[in-house]
């Protein structure tokens, strides 16, 4: 008995020694796509910011950052002052969104990673 009592002791240990290395594994494996995710992040908040300050009268960025309303809304009222600046008085508008953008940009490019991530994907800011 006391062989088999052995036998399993050492049995025991090689299981939890593979578990260990399984877990070790997975931590790893995490570790690697967390930092892939940061990355994306970092990616995120430069394709935002030059969108933003590029083209930030049709709220592309709004839209990168999933802020589909906020997107449509700057989009709105875009196409609503070109369509109005045949009369004149969408020249008044047209500014207005671009104004936006270029400001929201120059914010997005100068908050930091983890700060541009805090606010805008965690907290959801959606202005300014």
């Amino acid at each position: 008995m006391s062989e088999e009592n052995n036998n399993l002791g050492d049995d025991i240990k090689k299981g939890a020694e593979e578990a260990a290395e399984n877990v070790k594994e997975t931590a790893k494996e995490f570790a690697e796509e967390a930092k892939e995710i940061l990355n994306s992040q970092d990616n995120k908040k430069m394709l935002a910011g030059i969108l933003a300050i590029l083209l930030g009268s049709l709220g592309v960025h709004k839209f990168i950052l999933g802020y589909q309303k906020e997107g449509f809304i700057l989009l709105g009222i875009s196409i609503a002052a070109y369509v109005l600046s045949c009369f004149a008085v969408g020249l008044l508008f047209i500014w207005i969104p671009s104004v936006i953008g270029l400001i929201e940009g120059i914010i997005y490019l100068t908050k930091s990673d983890e700060e541009f991530y805090q606010t805008y994907q965690v907290g959801k800011k959606p202005w300014f």
